[in-house]
């Protein structure tokens, strides 16, 4: 037994005690705890401190039946009689112990030990600066902004306020899109949060903060284990007086698919009361009816704004454009405003409006609707510095831009950069650019502690003219590219990228229709196939999922419709929808589903909102929830540590909570043992913790599948490399052509592999679960 007031006992097995031995342990033990106070709360309390310090390992305490009964209002008030514990059963009830540093504990060993699963490589030379946050005042509340003007006035009036203002207004995306675009989307809300209150004190004119929403919302549960609701929620505390935006892709909410109306229509509810104001709305084909059903909620059930986005592609400056011409966008414009948006946005996700083109668009929608202009683009050609300028020497309105740091390539153009360019001009705006500037050193030296995920562009490249990769697509291209064993095949993706463009006869591209292009291309180089194959050979190609899921009009209708050849390949023979697939789903049964949740995975740890990630990814919700189970909330971990564990003689300070600091030294490591386990030495607060951890690296032997045969149309092969985590067949069972056999998930790409003609299942040659390489033999199949 030890607290923290220095009581001390230890018991081991075959220990002698007056001269008996106690074995193979003690049955029972007293240990007496007083206390005394001026009041009995107040001797309670102390009671309550000492009891809460103690750490019993490997045995039953009735610890917390005391904290129960010691904390009751009737017991501190001296109103407790005879029949006190009958008449309130629930002291008997044991409350969930966190336990928090114990298991902050055991993921700094195992980390320490194995490595962080998403960190591919650890440069192990590399040595870090110290971050220095911005000064600001502490002690005084943060001036008022868009947020409260919001708060005031409402969505209408603050759209035409927006309309008359002179000066050009800016939305930060540093918090967001900026990190999704350079590092795959890996910033953590710890690193975010140490500067935001800052940030919200030193530029509270500011327009808006894109802080939540795109990917940012699954890659928090999948790589980093944190709860993107508490995320928003931590952003909203910190930062009350800025308008908050997310990115949301209209019927896929923030997934890759369709989901039920009703569920969208509870996640916008949910999100506008944890923290956002501004909604910025697209569907990922520019099709309006995949908007609709946002906008009307963002209008009808909360009080923020709707900013519906009409995305750009192609070249309106180029008179050979034919398909998405000038024309197209304004009709798309009209469209949006009259469904009821209060701001129009241009999404130019991948860079491509060039600067004369920018001018002639916004000149023609400034003519054409009487709304906002908020301008999105992403600087990969290096050209949207003066995009911008001639955009806003047109009339936009708003624009996107980074943190000097966090700008350029695949993110937006340079904040700090572009008020020094137009300052001095009649649409400049009063900046405090010593604090912006200290504000963009903060995230240079944060910035190399992720240096795993750069995405390896060096420079702006005229390329995405030709392959037309949205910015927040490209970082996230090359560890996916990694996971697939083609990260040195970068060129040839790109080309099959450009590729399936031409394929799909150049649709929009913005996620998820982007991803659906991605995973193709992937697919493509990871098999050998060329454009040529994919039309000559498609009925004998298995598509991966998220095109099958596209052709179908699982995502919507592409402006001038499907490839009609290629659709029928891919499909082979299925019938594709021809409305909306959200209105065909059955709606949620909130009330019914969320008990089931709750009764799944506990009602101590889950709440609704966590309720919402599971129905938008069930799996993902799944690894993270098992994770927290195991590690905790591992939010407050130092990224260093979190990314890379702990060197010998290395301290950090974890604060778990307010006035709740952990002071964590790694003493050493122990050799592994038979087994392959190691005790890795910790000193917690003063006292020693030892944590056992399996060390992963030890007797690994490399597992070598049976490859399938060349020409044998018996043997079913994996197409590529990642996990086969489904098998629909059992031996014996007969199948039909297109029959679905498995399932292999790499990152977020799943592909099910179809029967190629009626056959016999003869041998299941791998489990689910199993990683596989290229060509492993999974199903030996025999004629009927």
């Amino acid at each position: 037994y030890r607290n923290a007031t220095g009581f001390n006992i230890r018991l081991d097995e075959g220990s002698a005690y007056s001269g008996a031995t106690i074995s193979p342990f003690f049955d029972s033990m007293l240990v007496k705890v007083t206390a005394s106070g001026r009041t009995l709360k107040g001797a309670c309390a102390r009671l309550h401190r000492a009891l809460i310090e103690f750490r019993v390992r490997g045995l039953k305490t009735n610890i917390t039946f005391l904290e129960n009964v010691i904390n009751h209002p009737t017991f501190y008030r001296g109103k407790a009689t005879v029949g006190f514990i009958a008449e309130h059963p629930d002291l008997l009830k044991a409350r969930h112990k966190r336990d928090r540093a114990t298991r902050i504990l055991r993921y700094l060993a195992n980390t320490t030990v194995n490595g962080n699963p998403d960190v591919r490589f650890v440069d192990k030379d590399r040595t870090f600066r110290t971050p220095i946050i911005p000064k600001y005042d502490r002690l005084v509340a943060a001036q008022k902004g868009s947020k409260d003007y919001l708060t005031k006035h409402g969505p209408e009036k603050l759209a035409q306020w927006l309309k008359e203002q002179k000066t050009i207004q800016f939305t930060d995306t540093t918090f967001r899109d900026a990190h999704q675009s350079l590092l795959a989307t890996r910033f953590r809300t710890r690193d975010m949060l140490q500067v935001a209150e800052a940030y919200s004190k030193n530029h509270p004119d500011t327009f808006s903060m894109e802080v939540w929403g795109g990917a940012t919302f699954d890659v928090a549960m999948r790589f980093l284990n944190e709860c993107p609701w508490q995320r928003l929620r931590l952003f909203r505390e910190a930062i009350p007086n800025i308008l908050f935006q997310m990115l949301l892709r209209g019927s896929n909410a923030v997934g890759y698919t369709a989901y039920p109306d009703n569920l969208v229509e509870k996640f916008i509810e949910k999100a506008w009361e944890t923290g956002v104001d501004i909604f910025r709305i697209f569907d990922s084909l520019n099709w309006i009816e995949n908007m609709r059903v946002s906008i009307n909620t963002v209008r009808e059930r909360t009080e923020g704004i709707a900013e519906a986005c009409l995305c750009y592609t192609g070249d309106v400056f180029n008179p050979k454009e034919k398909k998405y011409t000038l024309g197209y966008y304004i009709d798309l414009a009209k469209q949006l405003e009259d469904a009821g948006a209060h701001i129009i946005a241009i999404k130019d996700m991948a860079g491509l409006l060039k600067p004369y083109a920018a001018v002639e668009l916004i000149t023609a929608l400034k003519k054409s609707i009487d709304l906002p202009i908020h301008l999105h683009t992403h600087d990969t050609s290096s050209a949207q510095l003066a995009t911008y300028l001639k955009a806003i020497e047109a009339g936009v309105d708003v624009v996107d831009v980074a943190l000097g740091s966090m700008s350029g390539l695949t993110s937006q153009p340079n904040y700090n950069t572009l008020l020094e360019i137009i300052k001095g001009t009649d649409r400049a705006p009063k900046v405090d650019m010593e604090s912006l500037n200290a504000h963009s050193n903060y995230w240079e030296v944060i910035r190399e502690y992720y240096y795993p995920f750069e995405s390896g562009l060096k420079s702006g490249t005229s390329e995405v003219y030709q392959h037309e990769i949205p910015g927040g697509q490209y970082s996230n291209l090359r560890p996916q590219a990694n996971s697939l064993g083609l990260g040195d095949q970068m060129e040839a993706i790109k080309k099959a990228y450009a590729d399936v463009n031409d394929l799909f006869e150049h649709i929009v591209k913005v996620t998820p229709s982007s991803k659906v292009v991605g995973d193709l291309a992937l697919y493509m180089v990871s098999n050998g196939y060329s454009k040529e194959d994919i039309i000559n050979n498609g009925n004998e190609i298995d598509f991966p999922d998220s095109t099958k899921n596209f052709m179908r009009g699982a995502l919507g209708q592409p402006y001038q419709g499907f490839p009609k050849k290629l659709q029928k390949l891919v499909l082979k023979g299925e019938k594709p929808l021809k409305k909306r697939a959200n209105s065909s789903l059955k709606p949620i049964d909130f009330d019914a589903e969320f008990a089931d949740f709750q009764k799944h995975y506990g009602t101590q740890s889950t709440n609704f909102l966590e309720f919402l990630s599971y129905k938008l990814y069930p799996k993902v919700y799944d690894r993270f929830h098992n994770h927290r189970q195991v590690y905790g909330d591992i939010i407050h971990v130092p990224t260093l540590p979190f990314f890379y564990g702990l060197k010998a003689g290395e301290e950090i300070i974890v604060e778990i909570d307010a006035g709740k600091t952990l002071l964590i030294r790694l003493i050493f490591i122990e050799d592994p043992d038979e087994d392959g386990f190691r005790n890795v030495h910790f000193n917690l607060n003063g006292q020693e913790r030892t944590v056992r951890v399996q060390d992963r690296r030890i007797k690994v032997e490399q597992i070598i599948h049976r490859k399938v045969s060349e020409n044998n149309e018996w043997e079913v092969g994996a197409p590529l490399q990642g996990l086969l985590s489904k098998i629909f067949v059992k031996v014996g069972e007969k199948v039909e052509a297109n029959t679905p056999l498995f399932v292999i998930e790499a990152m977020k790409m799943e592909t099910t592999i179809t029967a190629t003609q009626a056959a016999k299942i003869a041998h299941l040659e791998l489990t689910e679960g199993t990683m596989v390489e290229a060509d492993d033999l999974v199903i030996l199949l025999e004629e009927q």
